[in-house]
């Protein structure tokens, strides 16, 4: 295991059943403000749409609300999904977030609409455009970012000048070659897409190409972490996130479920078996299991980061989860 390898987190913002929209920004803000006092890298937050369970579609709004909150901690998106909007309208967001919070502030890009087809057309998205538009659409987000050249007709104001760093984030091979050829950091989605985690990272590192922004291959991977004091109150907690994934299964749209005594009784076999493999990198468990969890992850995967999502319905037991992986030998060896 590498001893530096950075924590960060990804706050996807969960509206908790029972719970207001309200509540939730408030939870953001201080998941937001204890990350930064433990040491954490940077937190993200995620863009979907339409889902009762997530609070983050004004993916630039809420990174507001938190900046505020936070003096030093990065703040980013994880990720904005690009097809959805226009790079200059983008720029002008997270231009204006640097301003803001300066040296702060990381975009994160993804290809897939982050909602459903009803929801993506709602958007105004050109739901005929080709996969070409997306690397484009990256070189565009890059030059309105960037230094203007004196024949530059279009401005971002703010976003000009900004060198806001790009990401790119994924669960595909076609993201890790991207990010390989526009020598971008890369993050990948192993906490809902195990499958391709390993040939993506081979990819990404052989064919990455130096850039103005990064000269070697950067790689973060995402993980799900319920821990909790003991093992059977993490496996608990967890019940929520198996929840969430049989509901998305079941095209259920519904908030984040609170945690029940008796997975069985609310889940199939079968859809426990793919919840199971869906989520087999996730962390769950007690600080001990948590840290060899941890630890044969970051040894197997050689990751430069890792980005933890806390999917726990209660807010104090997801701040104490938290807690518990900042004192975990893995987080105090780079703090």
């Amino acid at each position: 295991m590498t001893p530096t390898t950075p924590f960060s987190t990804l706050d996807l913002a969960p509206i908790a059943q029972g719970q207001s929209i309200s509540q939730t920004l408030e939870n953001s803000r201080q998941m937001a403000v204890q990350a930064e006092q433990l040491g954490y890298q940077r937190i993200w937050l995620a863009e979907h749409h339409g889902m009762r369970g997530v609070g983050s579609s004004a993916t630039s709004v809420v990174l507001g609300h938190i900046g505020a909150a936070t003096n030093k901690i990065r703040i980013g998106s994880g990720g904005v999904m690009l097809p959805n909007h226009s790079p200059l309208i983008i720029a002008e967001q997270f231009g204006t977030l640097a301003a803001l919070f300066p040296n702060r502030v990381d975009l994160g890009l993804g290809r897939a609409p982050g909602t459903d087809m009803a929801t993506a057309k709602a958007l105004r998205r050109n739901m005929q455009a080709s996969v070409e538009d997306y690397p484009n659409d990256i070189r565009a987000l890059q030059s309105y970012l960037g230094t203007p050249t004196p024949e530059q007709k279009i401005l971002a104001i703010p976003g000009s000048d900004s060198h806001v760093p790009l990401w790119l984030l994924g669960s595909s091979l076609y993201s890790a070659q991207l990010a390989a050829q526009f020598g971008l950091p890369y993050s990948f989605a192993s906490h809902f897409a195990p499958d391709a985690l390993f040939d993506a990272l081979n990819i990404y590192r052989s064919q990455f190409q130096p850039s103005a922004q990064l000269e070697q291959p950067y790689t973060m991977a995402g993980v799900m972490a319920v821990i909790a004091d003991t093992d059977e109150e993490a496996q608990y907690l967890y019940t929520s996130l198996q929840q969430q994934f049989a509901n998305l299964r079941r095209g259920a749209n519904k908030p984040f479920a609170r945690p029940v005594d008796d997975i069985h009784t609310v889940c199939s076999p079968a859809e426990l078996s793919m919840i199971a493999h869906t989520l087999q990198y996730a962390i769950v468990g007690s600080p001990e299991t948590a840290h060899k969890q941890l630890t044969t992850f970051i040894e197997n995967t050689q990751i430069d980061e890792v980005i933890f999502s806390f999917p726990i319905h209660d807010q104090n037991a997801r701040l104490h989860s938290m807690r518990l992986l900042a004192n975990s030998p893995n987080m105090q060896s780079q703090v």
